[in-house]
């Protein structure tokens, strides 16, 4: 997740996260600062992913996918980031943030003199308002009264945020008098303060032009004198809505802008070039000094789903780097070229099936639990990971990760058991002689993807479903997440995590989040993710996630399927690439990165 960093969604496979950001520990990666000393500068590479770009903004609930998270950390810059030992590591460079009182608990966040965005606008304080106000929910005043009738809402949600977690415990946030700083104060102690707060991808000057403000500074006026949402009175915010109808979807793209102002850059990277659907070419940021400066010139990033020729790709000198769908295949295919690493490794993502609870087939519970009967895990670990990982199994933990001591004690707990292996008589018994039509979506370019789909369509059949494929393109899956009921009843796909903070666990399943697809909500699991965000003790964690996962079986929220493992290819002309399990993948330390002599 990210925000701070969030869960991402991913179309090799995706998972729930939190959070996100002193150097790093031996083995974790060196911030070399204003870096590259002692490193030859300057040479291009191509690096190889599998999901084509969609949006400069990678904090809404559809621009939250993988890729344009790997952009942003290329072409943005923040407060801190997390290495390959898993630890929130403070970028001083580029900003400080500090404690400042426990009791409230408040918190100071200043950007740094001279951090600026490629146009030469500084980051200042309309860029932290304007994160917090997007990431917040303060201003949201929507209800829905009776869930059972149609159009019964009233009031507004306004950025559609792909997490708000802790950052709705605070209040309107005071600025810094040096223009640079923002002070959050919670209402309750918050477990992943650290992690929660973030300048997110969006320069809030481009937004306030766009949403018909003057300048930054009209759009702080414009937030500062805006009531706060009650649900109860539900009112106009005329300019909060013009500003958030433009941060949803006014970075949304596939091409590169003929307006520059909506990909600026406060990293070490700029875009130059995109080709839809084929690839995007980054240029050095030769304002950047306010964090690691990468020894790379160029890099352009090709999108190429298919891990055969990904593989072929780096055969053939086309790419530099690779991180294909993983399979038994691929690796002994990469094994057998001369010249390159292979890097491999468990990865912080799960695929997973969920069902979607707000109208259609599955508002039956029974319905959904007849078809997570006939779910058939064994058969789609044997397709999909197993041939890399022999002892790995079905994934029978929503939120822990497979083989952890947590999740050894989740399944003994969570109802998982029951699903474990297919059962087709019982489906057919809660169906009682129904025979109801599902739409599954999924990615139709990844090949996990379609075998999952292939297995559990052949299953669910033999106890009455009709099955229909409504699988999606690459490029078109992300976005239709957020059109269950209208367009998919089942989906397959994956959450990748940071691998900090607890905070994923509310983004995913929290009632009403904008990550949370299948619209699940339970008011037991939700009481149990508020007081879990509040927590600070692991043993407690533990314990409300427990209780989170059980309600997810009990209720048939879905299922997960399993945990993924990753592959990389390294051309050996790059040096000082590292393997990371969490959603920002090989990229972590893209600035040790150098093209060998």
């Amino acid at each position: 997740m990210r925000f701070g960093r969030t869960s991402k969604a991913v179309g090799v496979a995706a998972v729930a996260a939190l959070a996100l950001s002193a150097c790093a520990e031996s083995g974790g990666g060196e911030d070399p600062g204003t870096g590259g000393e002692g490193q030859a500068q300057g040479g291009t590479i191509s690096v190889a992913e599998v999901n084509p770009f969609s949006s400069f903004n990678s904090d809404t609930a559809t621009g939250n996918v993988d890729i344009n998270n790997k952009v942003g950390l290329l072409t943005k810059n923040n407060f801190n980031y997390i290495n390959s030992d898993l630890e929130v590591v403070p970028r001083e460079e580029f900003g400080t943030y500090e404690v400042v009182s426990e009791d409230p608990l408040t918190v100071t966040y200043t950007v740094n003199e001279g951090v600026t965005w490629s146009d030469g606008e500084a980051v200042d304080a309309d860029d932290l308002l304007l994160s917090w106000a997007a990431t917040s929910a303060y201003f949201d005043d929507e209800s829905d009264p009776d869930p059972e009738v149609e159009g019964d809402e009233t009031g507004t949600t306004y950025f559609s945020a792909a997490s708000t977690a802790g950052l709705d415990l605070t209040a309107m946030p005071e600025l810094g008098e040096d223009g640079r700083s923002i002070t959050l104060v919670y209402s309750e102690p918050y477990a992943d303060w650290e992690i929660a707060f973030a300048v997110t991808d969006t320069p809030a000057h481009v937004v306030a032009t766009n949403a018909g403000l003057a300048d930054g500074d009209a759009l702080i006026e414009a937030i500062q004198n805006a009531p706060e949402g009650d649900p109860e009175n539900p009112e106009d915010r005329p300019d909060i809505s013009a500003m958030a109808d433009f941060w949803n979807a006014g970075f949304d793209s596939t091409s590169l802008p003929s307006d520059p102002s909506l990909y600026l850059s406060s990293g070490p990277y700029v875009i130059s070039e995109m080709v839809p659907d084929q690839s995007m070419t980054l240029i050095r940021n030769d304002d950047y000094n306010w964090g690691p400066v990468p020894a790379i010139d160029e890099i352009t990033i090709r999108y190429i789903g298919d891990a055969n020729a990904q593989v072929q790709a780096l055969q053939n000198g086309e790419v530099d780097i690779i991180q294909p769908q993983a399979s038994a295949d691929t690796l002994t295919a990469l094994e057998a070229i001369d010249g390159i690493e292979v890097l491999q490794g468990p990865e912080l993502s799960f695929d997973h099936l969920d069902l979607y609870q707000e109208g259609g087939v599955f508002a039956d519970e029974n319905v959904r639990k007849a078809f997570m009967k006939t779910v058939p895990l064994e058969a789609i670990v044997d397709a999909t990971v197993r041939p890399l990982d022999p002892e790995i199994g079905p994934r029978m933990s929503h939120i822990f990760d497979f083989g952890t001591e947590p999740y050894n004690a989740a399944i003994e707990e969570n109802g998982s058991s029951e699903y474990a292996e297919v059962d087709i008589e019982g489906a057919m018994e809660l169906l009682d002689g129904a025979t109801p039509e599902v739409r599954i979506m999924y990615n139709a370019e990844n090949p996990n993807r379609v075998d999952a789909y292939t297995l559990i369509a052949e299953s669910a059949e033999q106890a009455g479903f009709r099955v229909v494929d409504v699988g999606l393109p690459g490029a078109e899956w992300g976005p239709a997440l957020e059109e269950g009921g209208a367009r998919w009843d089942a989906t397959i796909f994956g959450w990748i995590s940071p691998g900090v903070g607890v905070t994923g666990v509310p983004q995913l399943y929290g009632c009403g989040s904008a990550s949370n697809y299948a619209k699940w909500c339970n008011e037991e699991a939700d009481a149990a993710m508020d007081e879990l965000i509040l927590t600070t003790d692991p043993a407690e964690q533990q314990e409300l996630q427990i209780q989170v996962d059980t309600a997810l079986y009990e209720t048939g929220f879905g299922l997960p399927l399993f945990q993924s493992v990753g592959i990389n290819g390294v051309s050996d002309r790059i040096e000082g690439t590292e393997y990371m399990s969490n959603q920002d993948g090989i990229w972590w330390n893209y600035w040790e990165w150098t093209v060998a002599e």
